[in-house]
């Protein structure tokens, strides 16, 4: 028996899924330590855009601190945070015509979505807040409430209240938001005028499933028309996992709080963000808190993320195209399977292959076998989820997808 199933807890999941030591990564490779290698389509859950150990941001990781840079300092100021301000507004908020504050909620996404829920009651004063069916918001209790996933809500150990589910776009036969309008206008409808809607652009931990442009400009729409608020969750597709730097930006809306974690640190060292309308900005001093909410190293690597790669479109217009190649891919492993019952979706380098919950895993620990790490992701973890680096070269690109496809055959050949 290993130290690690000796030792650590049994809630542990990836390393059931993949349990081998991995001990160096670079690019999108993850070595083992007997030098075995691996493609990385995992990229820690989404936390790691720019690779592993991208030499940029390792450099001016380094450099900080080699020079005794401040390592944690709550709130307090800092020049790393001074330059993470300086370059969001530059590069990313001014640019977009916003001018949203930024807090510091923690460390972690669910600490940027635990704020915006509290952020919106405060401001509301009302306590209700509408979420959206295979939604997944983190697994803090405020996180959970709003969470579809029936895994997860069952974890809490207490009744989840306070928030009620609507059907996301494409699911259910009252998908479009008028739905929710008729309840909000509806005298016996029992649903009280809600603080905030909190939604996902692309589902990712949901199935990848992906809301319309039109659907969520009138979703907006009927926030706006009933002064409700608009959380959008960019923790997992946001940082240029779609294309444009915000998932929401086709859409041309731009909601009232928005939600940012993991690729937000570049490196994949802990940080959140929550941007919020200066109006919103009501909270007085300590109203929302968190020792590890100024982990100045990840300030440092978050800026010089913004600096390398968002000073132009450069990533964008390669995310968008490299995502079409790769929907084109998979749409030719579901037409090579006719009566499998496969299909894929997918925005940017966020894609999925729906191949059923009782072939997703199969698909996924094949894939393992064969040098490729893809998890799985849906209500019945019934898809296969592609999350690469932005950063992936073609040939890996490539390498990649040729692998999913011989995995899928292979698969596919065993359950005949």
């Amino acid at each position: 028996m290993s130290i690690f199933e000796q030792h650590e807890s049994g809630v542990r999941s990836y390393s059931r899924r993949w349990p081998v030591v991995f001990s160096r990564a670079t690019g999108s490779r993850l070595h083992t330590e007997d030098g075995r290698r691996w493609l990385d389509y995992f990229a820690g859950a989404g936390s790691l855009n720019y690779g592993h150990n991208n030499p940029v941001l390792k450099r001016a990781l380094l450099d900080y601190v080699e020079n005794d840079g401040i390592t944690n300092a709550l709130d307090m100021f800092t020049s790393a945070r001074r330059d993470l301000l300086e370059t969001l507004v530059e590069v990313v908020l001014r640019p977009r015509s916003m001018d949203h504050k930024v807090v510091f909620p923690g460390p972690g996404g669910a600490n940027a979505v635990e704020a915006a829920l509290k952020l919106a009651r405060t401001v509301t004063g009302r306590s209700g807040v509408v979420h959206f069916t295979n939604s997944f918001h983190g697994a803090t209790l405020g996180a959970l409430a709003v969470t579809g996933n029936p895994l997860h809500r069952r974890s809490a150990g207490v009744p989840l209240t306070g928030a009620t589910p609507m059907p996301f776009d494409g699911h259910d036969e009252h998908p479009h938001p008028e739905h929710l309008a008729r309840l909000l206008a509806g005298p016996g409808s029992g649903l009280d005028l809600p603080a905030a809607v909190i939604v996902e652009t692309v589902q990712a931990e949901g199935g990848m499933n992906v809301a319309s442009t039109e659907w969520l400009r009138a979703l907006a729409e009927l926030c706006r028309q009933h002064e409700i608020l608009l959380i959008v969750d960019d923790v997992q597709v946001g940082c240029g996992r779609t294309g444009p730097f915000f998932s929401f930006e086709d859409a041309g809306i731009v909601p009232d709080l928005i939600c940012l974690s993991k690729s937000i640190g570049g490196y994949g060292l802990p940080l959140a963000l929550l941007l919020v309308r200066p109006d919103l900005d009501v909270w007085p001093p300590g109203a929302h808190s968190g020792t590890f909410r100024g982990v100045n190293p990840a300030f440092v690597t978050a800026t010089e993320a913004l600096r390398t790669y968002w000073r132009d479109d450069t990533l964008e217009k390669s995310t968008r195209a490299r995502g079409e190649w790769v929907g084109t891919a998979l749409q030719g492993i579901v037409n090579a399977h006719p009566g499998a019952g496969l299909s894929t979706r997918g925005r940017g380098l966020v894609h999925g292959l729906v191949v059923g919950a009782e072939l997703a895993d199969a698909v996924s620990d094949e894939a393992f076998a064969q040098g490729l790490l893809v998890e799985t992701s849906g209500p019945r973890d019934e898809v296969v989820k592609l999350l690469p680096p932005l950063t992936v070269s073609d040939a890996e690109l490539a390498e990649g997808l040729a692998i999913l496809e011989e995995s899928v055959r292979v698969v596919l050949e065993r359950a005949a």
